[in-house]
């Protein structure tokens, strides 16, 4: 039996399409699973049957279940087994993506499909297939197609595969890949596997050239080896060092953790050689990198580096420097990986365990010098107990521990060991506090007692078991003061709404008795070490401005001034000659003044400035003066468009003036500079220009290429010629030509 329902027209002219729309309920499936989400059809002539409980429905046809929305021309569906056949601009849309094609035979109930002749999206790629199939909620694949990140119909450029599995914000992984540019093939892949989470190209290629390399090609491949471990591979080419290789492998296992090993090599040419130098130098890097959390208080980190430079040993050869090694030598790390050596120029190899109790905290540390040519200190092993401030039973008192065990080793900076400068010993050392926080009137006040005990193995004078103990005492005091003003005003356009002007003054006082073994007597490691006599008090001054906009609480003017006041100071042979009564006292006085200060007048306009003016020693050039003074001024002039302006200066040294510049000229084009000038000649920089910089940026659509221009002092004139993918901005390649040099002894 066919049971038709009547056609229904909407008569108002703005409703030309009509429009049904029938909830299709089986009583029987309600009735066993009454949780049962409804099937909603929509579409401008529908019809039921129900001896085969199907639904063929056409014209404008829209179908929602369970976060699945179909659209199509014609449509049949089974009521039963949810799966359905669409035709006719069909387009099948989810939070995983979207698809369309010419027939889509869809199953709502799993989420699976085909789609023939389909486009797809699956943010942020576009792609086209004579067959796409839903595997699963979180999997398609596609046959005869391409991806890309371009959502033009003629794309410019795509990746043309036999067959593509893409996981929705995870991975794609394709089969006989071939990269076109517009309808140029420029490469071919057997294998392309890329992550989504880690947006990284999987090949790079940069060329360029420099004089102190001649003509080189950087490159790097990225290859999936397994869904938790990926591997790079680095193969460098440079005219005048030669070739160079090496290999990245990141990690992650289910039970001990993730982490990652580099390792670098290179026999580089010595080129153009002076008489009786090597014609090569053997010079490699190797980083391993773990971390395991082994649950949620405990976690081991490790760091092991290891460097071999036969260059910076031939230039600090054949006399090595007994003071340190030659400033001017080559570094492996420097060279070649510049932004590694900014960040850290001598890295250590440590294993550190941590443990978090529920009121302290354990730590054990392993830290080893591996490379003979670090200034580094050995702690075989340091152990470190810390128990923060816990209250005493039902006292008004708190009690805080911190003790550390270390067995170390500090040696001088040889290219090669062993020297006759190491320094070893073993100490144990040891703090308690005891603090009463409270509340005298409108001031929080926290007086607090504290003793010290230090034991070492031996003293710098061949002395055996030396335990030093100090006493400390002090108090830590502030307030706030506050005060509202009902000011509303947008005057010069400031958007003052309300004003509310906060005083917080603070003292810190900290008393530090005359250690029981002066520093003279203890081989000198660390901080701890060089303790000597203290009586200081640290004032700080806070005011702010606050007002609301746009509903937030705005520091619109924030200053801070600091100073520590010295009571009673000491000098003599050393700090601790006063044990032998014979210092010669001076006045007591404040230390330096560091003054901070942060507007922002505007949400589009930024100031911050700080200064110190120096006032600790009287014997310095700038006693009384401001020795340093730095600001910042940026204004943000809507999308793209910004301009700043700062000064670095520092009396008898430096005075740079940088500024930056940013504007887009138009929907395609932005143009960006950046300068840095020197007003004045000091010990270590030139006056005049250190860094000039200009880059134009086109936009590609899919891609922008940035064009710049940059000369350093200590580096030379480059141009660069650098793309980056819109959708992954953290993806570039590009091409840069040095063309001069930088000049020797600039900074």
């Amino acid at each position: 039996m066919l049971n038709k329902f009547k056609h229904i027209y909407l008569f108002n002219p703005a409703a030309l399409g009509m429009l049904l729309v029938f909830v299709f309920w089986c009583g029987l499936a309600l009735a066993e699973t009454p949780k049962e989400s409804p099937m909603i059809i929509n579409g401008d002539n529908v019809e039921y049957s129900a001896d085969s409980k199907e639904v063929t429905a056409t014209g404008n046809i829209e179908v929602i279940y369970r976060g699945s929305k179909l659209t199509c021309n014609r449509l049949k569906v089974n009521m039963q087994t949810k799966e359905a056949l669409a035709e006719g601009n069909a387009r099948i849309e989810d939070v995983k993506g979207i698809v369309t094609g010419e027939r889509i035979v869809y199953d709502f109930a799993n989420k699976t499909g085909i789609i023939y002749n389909a486009d797809f999206r699956a943010n942020p790629y576009f792609g086209k297939a004579r067959k796409v199939e839903k595997i699963s909620d979180n999997e398609f694949v596609s046959k005869n197609g391409y991806f890309t990140t371009c959502n033009l119909d003629h794309p410019h450029y795509r990746f043309a595969s036999k067959k593509l599995r893409m996981f929705p914000g995870d991975k794609v992984q394709a089969e006989k890949t071939t990269l076109y540019l517009w309808s140029i093939p420029l490469l071919y892949l057997p294998r392309f596997n890329y992550s989504m989470k880690e947006p990284i190209m999987h090949v790079q290629v940069q060329p360029g050239r420099r004089k102190d390399w001649g003509l080189y090609l950087l490159s790097n491949w990225r290859y999936n080896l397994t869904p938790n471990t990926n591997l790079r591979v680095f193969l460098d080419y440079r005219t005048k060092l030669g070739l160079a290789e090496g290999f990245e492998v990141n990690y992650k296992t289910p039970v001990v953790g993730k982490g990652d090993f580099k390792f670098y090599y290179t026999n580089e040419n010595n080129y153009n050689p002076p008489a009786a130098a090597p014609t090569e130098f053997q010079r490699y890097f190797l980083r391993w990198r773990h971390k395991w959390t082994i649950d949620p208080r405990t976690n081991v980190m490790a760091e092991f580096y290891k460097i071999s430079d036969k260059r910076r040993q031939f230039e600090n050869n054949p006399a090595p420097l007994t003071s340190g090694s030659n400033p001017n030598a080559h570094n492996i790390l420097q060279d070649y990986f510049f932004r590694e050596y900014e960040k850290d120029s001598q890295p250590l190899t440590y294993a550190l365990f941590h443990h978090a109790f529920d009121y302290s905290s354990l730590d054990i540390l392993l830290q080893k010098r591996t490379n003979h040519w670090f200034d580094q200190l050995e702690k075989l092993p340091e152990i470190s107990y810390n128990l923060p401030s816990l209250q005493l039973d039902d006292s008004p008192l708190y009690f805080e521990n911190a003790t550390q065990f270390g067995v170390y080793n500090k040696k001088g900076i040889l290219m090669t060991p062993p020297t006759n400068d190491d320094v070893t010993v073993t100490r144990l050392d040891t703090t308690n506090t005891v603090s009463l926080p409270m509340r005298l009137g409108f001031v929080r006040v926290k007086p607090f007692v504290a003793s010290r005990q230090t034991f070492y193995n031996q003293g710098a004078n061949g002395q055996s078991g030396i335990v030093r103990t100090i006493f400390y005492s002090g108090t830590d005091m502030s307030t706030k003061f506050f005060r509202v003003y009902n000011t509303k005003t947008n005057f010069m356009g400031l958007d003052i709404n309300g004003m509310r002007h906060i005083i917080t003054p603070s003292i810190g006082y900290l008393y530090t008795h005359n250690p029981t073994v002066p520093i003279s007597n203890i081989r000198q490691i660390d901080a701890t070490d060089a303790i000597t006599r203290g009586n200081t008090a640290t004032l700080s001054l806070s005011n702010k401005l606050q007002t609301k906009r746009k509903g937030q609480s705005v520091d619109f003017v924030d200053f801070l001034i600091s100073t520590d006041y010295v009571f009673d100071p000491k000098s003599g042979v050393n700090q601790n000659s006063i044990l032998l009564d014979t210092g010669n006292k001076l006045e007591s006085q404040f230390s330096d003044i560091i003054l901070k200060l942060k507007v922002l007048p505007y949400s589009w306009v930024r100031l911050e400035s700080e200064a110190t003016f120096e006032h600790s020693n009287h014997t310095n050039i700038n006693y009384n003066r401001f020795s340093l003074a730095n600001y910042s001024l940026s204004f943000d002039l809507g999308k793209d468009r910004s301009f700043s302006i700062g000064q670095r200066y520092e009396r008898k040294g430096y005075n740079e003036i940088t500024a930056g510049f940013n504007w887009r000229i138009s929907p395609k084009w932005k143009f960006g500079i950046y300068q840095r000038y020197n007003l004045k000649k000091s010990s270590t920089l030139d006056k005049g220009y250190q860094e000039q910089q200009y880059t134009l940026t086109r936009d590609l659509h899919c891609w922008d290429l940035d064009i710049s221009l940059s000369k350093k002092e200590d580096t030379g004139t480059t141009i660069y010629f650098t793309f980056r993918l819109k959708a992954f901005p953290e993806n570039e390649f590009g091409f840069d030509q040095k063309m001069s040099e930088g000049k020797s002894g600039s900074q």
